[in-house]
C-alpha cells in the first residue's frame, strides 16, 4: 500500500519516520469558491444510518456542496469499479462507506487515499472521542484508510424460531447436531457479501478453541473443517443477509446467524416475526464490526475538501444520533456521548420495543474481539469460497 501522491515518504518508512522525529505531518484543505456535488457511494447498507445527517449537512451548507448524491453497489464490485476509473483518471466516486469487507478489498487493490494523518487537522481529537472498541477498529481495520463512521459489536449470534426449535443449540457441537438432524433448516449466507456470515467465520475460530484465531491460513483448522461438515446439511448459501432473513420468516428455516442489528431491524420492519429468540454457542466472543468512510484516490480537491468536512460532520455527536436507526447497526454511534435519547423518537421507540434487554449483559461480559485485518479477511474469503462454497456451486 502506497500514501497519498501528496506524501513524500511513503510506506511503512513513513510511519518510521513521523514517530522518530514527533513531527505532525497533517494539511488544512480550503474550501471551494463555489458549491460542488458530492458523489458517495453505499455498499454495504451504512446509508440508512447516516443519510439523515448527510441531508442535514447538505441543508446547512449551501454554499459548500450543491447536492449530495447517493449510489449503491454490491459490495463485489467496488475495488474492480474503481480500479477502473483509476486508471483511466476519471474518478466519479468521492466518498465510500463500507464495511470490513470493502476496506480490505480496496486495501489489496490500493484504491484507497490515506487519509490520516494527512488530514489530522479536519479531525482533531478523533481518537479521544471514539468508544474503546470502535477506536480499536479505526486504529487497526482503518489503518488511516477507512475512518469508522458507526460501530457495533456484531455477533455471532443465532436467531431461531421458538415454535419450531424447542431447544436452541448451545456449543458448536450442539448446533452441528441439530443440522443434521435437521437438514436445510439451519442457513447462513457467503461471507463474502454478509456481515452475520462473515462474524460467524471469524467467530468460530474462538469458540472452537482453534490454534489462532487471527490467521484463517495457518491458525483455522478445526473452524475450516466444522464448516465443511456443517455445509453437508446447509442447502445452499445466498448471496446475501437479506435472503436468509427472508427464508426465516416465511418459515423454510428454523436458525440463521445474526447479528445485534440484523436480529432487531428485521423484526421492527416484519420481515422476521418479533417472537423470534436469540441464544449463542458456548465460548463465544463478540467479533465487532463497523461502517468505514473511504474516499478512493483521483478525488478532485475541491470535492474533496468538502468530502473531508462532511466526514468531520459525520462524527459530531448529533449527527451520529441518527445511528440508531431503527435498530439495524445496533447500538451504532461509534463516538462517546451519544445515548439513545439523543435519537429521533422513531428510533427510541423501535430499540424500546424490538430490542433485547439480554444485550448489556452481553455486551458488558463477553470479550469483544477485532475482525480479521484486512489482508487476512480476503484470504478468508478465498478460503471459505474453495473449501465450503464450492462444495454448493
Amino acid at each position: 500500500m502506497r500514501m497519498n501522491r501528496r506524501v513524500l515518504i511513503t510506506g511503512a518508512s513513513a510511519t518510521a519516520f513521523l514517530a522518530g522525529s514527533g513531527l505532525s505531518f497533517a494539511r488544512k484543505m480550503p474550501l471551494p469558491a463555489k458549491p460542488v456535488e458530492v458523489k458517495l457511494m453505499d455498499v454495504g447498507g451504512a446509508l440508512s444510518l447516516v443519510q439523515p445527517a448527510l441531508e442535514l449537512y447538505a441543508e446547512r451548507n449551501p454554499d459548500k456542496v450543491s447536492r449530495i448524491v447517493f449510489l449503491k453497489a454490491p459490495v463485489t464490485e467496488l475495488a474492480g469499479k474503481l480500479k477502473v476509473q483509476q486508471k483511466s483518471n476519471r474518478v466519479d466516486i468521492d466518498l465510500v462507506l463500507t464495511g470490513s469487507d470493502g476496506l480490505a478489498a480496496g486495501l489489496v487493490e490500493d484504491t484507497w487515499m490515506q487519509i490520516l494523518p494527512e488530514f489530522n487537522e479536519t479531525f482533531p481529537d478523533i481518537e479521544a472521542n471514539y468508544e474503546p472498541a470502535a477506536l480499536n477498529l479505526h486504529k487497526i481495520q482503518g489503518a488511516g484508510y477507512g475512518v469508522v463512521v458507526t460501530y457495533y459489536p456484531s455477533g455471532p449470534l443465532l436467531e431461531y424460531a421458538p415454535e419450531r426449535v424447542t431447544k436452541a443449540p448451545e456449543s458448536a457441537e450442539e448446533l452441528l447436531a441439530w443440522a443434521k438432524e435437521n437438514p436445510g433448516r439451519f442457513l447462513y449466507a457467503r461471507p463474502t457479501n454478509s456481515g452475520p456470515a462473515r462474524t460467524f467465520m471469524m467467530g468460530l475460530p474462538y469458540i472452537l478453541g482453534d490454534k489462532d484465531p487471527t490467521d484463517p491460513i495457518n491458525g483455522w483448522e478445526k473452524t475450516w473443517s466444522y464448516l465443511a461438515e456443517l455445509g453437508d446439511y446447509i442447502d445452499y448459501y445466498p448471496a446475501g443477509t437479506g435472503v436468509t432473513m427472508k427464508e426465516f420468516g416465511e418459515g423454510s428455516r428454523d436458525i440463521i446467524v445474526t447479528t445485534t442489528g440484523w436480529d432487531i431491524n428485521p423484526r421492527a420492519v416484519g420481515i422476521v416475526p418479533e417472537t423470534a429468540k436469540i441464544s449463542t454457542l458456548k465460548g463465544f466472543h463478540w467479533v465487532s464490526d463497523a461502517f468505514f468512510m473511504c474516499i478512493p484516490k483521483g478525488v478532485k480537491e475541491d470535492v474533496l475538501a468538502v468530502t473531508l468536512d462532511i466526514m468531520a460532520f459525520l462524527l459530531t455527536p448529533e449527527a451520529q444520533a441518527f445511528a440508531y436507526n431503527e435498530g439495524s447497526l445496533y447500538p451504532g454511534p461509534a463516538v462517546k456521548n451519544v445515548p439513545l435519547s439523543m435519537a429521533p423518537q422513531h428510533s427510541q421507540d423501535i430499540i424500546k420495543q424490538f430490542g433485547r434487554p439480554e444485550y448489556d449483559d452481553l455486551i458488558a461480559n463477553n470479550p469483544i474481539e477485532l475482525p480479521l485485518k484486512p489482508e487476512k479477511m480476503v484470504q478468508a474469503f478465498r478460503k471459505w469460497d474453495e473449501l465450503v462454497g464450492a462444495r454448493k456451486s
